[in-house]
């Protein structure tokens, strides 16, 4: 087994680690936000941040070890946590969202809150308990991404140096939004009638409304009882199955719910032909008229919306198995 890869890893980052810990005096006790975190500390934590995104995307836990608390070290969750955290890395380029630097008091104990309040409809909180004097956490979000999961790291300074303690993962937007921008959407489309979309897209909001374990929205507890009425008064309204009757085969509508794609979440639309499946140019011909009325029967549904899915049922199914459908999709402009 050639050593030397892993010897020259191991001294890296000692070397981090150990000019990390010996370096700055702690500021004085407060939560320091992004630039507000002296300049040479954080340029520290930004190398910490690099040695562990690094390892993280690798997949190497072994490159994490020398980062890593003991508690944390004996957890065997830690392996999978990285894994998953590895296959979103390689979605995109993740940058930090928010950082704070945190110098507690002596008389600080128990679980503590950070409180955000300079992103208008996206201020949060972020609970943590207090493990150390001095303590680091760092949010990490990619770009460009329509669906785009958080990471989250929190660290520690510890007797034996700063460590990492605790690692994250979580949907943080859908389609481009985060949960608060998906709850006002979906109360725009609510007031204006549409409510299908609504419940959709509330629905959506509750995908990612935490986006990692502790982080918490203000209006969370509105959307979940905002969801729960839209979801009653849909069913209502629609009672499945829906008869399309401005088609002349009249299909009925049995389901609709939001489908992940790499593009985003978007419609899709589960119904009951009367035609014969194997007849794909009758199918085609229907789904085409049901399109042409579709805006009508689920008011919004053409709106935000890149493409809908449609899928073609002879019969409803039961869950006990795989039944046969014909799938199509609309293009939305």
């Amino acid at each position: 087994m050639n050593l030397k890869p892993l010897f020259k890893t191991l001294c890296f980052i000692l070397i981090i680690v150990v000019a990390f810990q010996s370096c700055h005096k702690p500021a004085k006790p407060g939560i320091y936000q992004n630039d507000q975190i002296p300049a040479d500390q954080r340029k520290d934590f930004h190398a910490l941040n690099d040695q562990m995104m690094q390892g993280l995307k690798a997949n190497q836990p072994r490159d994490l070890d020398g980062l890593m608390s003991k508690e944390l070290l004996q957890d065997p969750g830690r392996l999978r946590q990285i894994e998953l955290i590895s296959n979103r890395l390689k979605e995109g380029d993740y940058s930090i969202l928010d950082e704070f630097y945190i110098v507690h008091k002596a008389t600080d104990t128990g679980s503590q809150k950070l409180n955000v309040t300079n992103k208008g409809i996206n201020n949060y909180t972020y609970s943590y308990e207090i493990n150390s004097p001095e303590q680091y956490v760092v949010f990490f979000t990619p770009k460009s991404i329509s669906n785009q999961y958080m990471v989250t790291a929190e660290f520690c300074k510890l007797s034996y140096g700063w460590k990492l303690i605790k690692l994250d993962l979580g949907l943080y937007t859908i389609n481009g939004k985060t949960a608060p921008e998906l709850f006002k959407l979906a109360q725009d489309r609510y007031n204006n009638k549409c409510l299908a979309m609504a419940t959709a897209i509330s629905e959506l909001a509750t995908k990612c409304i935490n986006p990692s374990g502790t982080w918490q929205y203000p209006d969370a507890k509105t959307l979940d009882n905002f969801y729960s009425r839209v979801i009653s008064e849909t069913n209502r309204k629609y009672e499945f199955p829906y008869t399309v009757a401005q088609v002349s085969t009249q299909p009925w509508i049995f389901r609709i719910f939001s489908k992940k794609t790499p593009q985003g979440y978007y419609p899709q639309i589960y119904y009951i032909s009367h035609l014969k499946l194997a007849d794909t140019t009758a199918l085609k011909k229907e789904n085409a008229n049901l399109q042409k009325v579709i805006a009508k029967v689920i008011p919004g549904i053409d709106k935000d919306n890149k493409f809908i899915y449609y899928s073609a049922f002879k019969n409803m199914p039961d869950g006990s198995g795989t039944f046969d459908h014909f799938d199509m999709i609309e293009k939305l402009n």
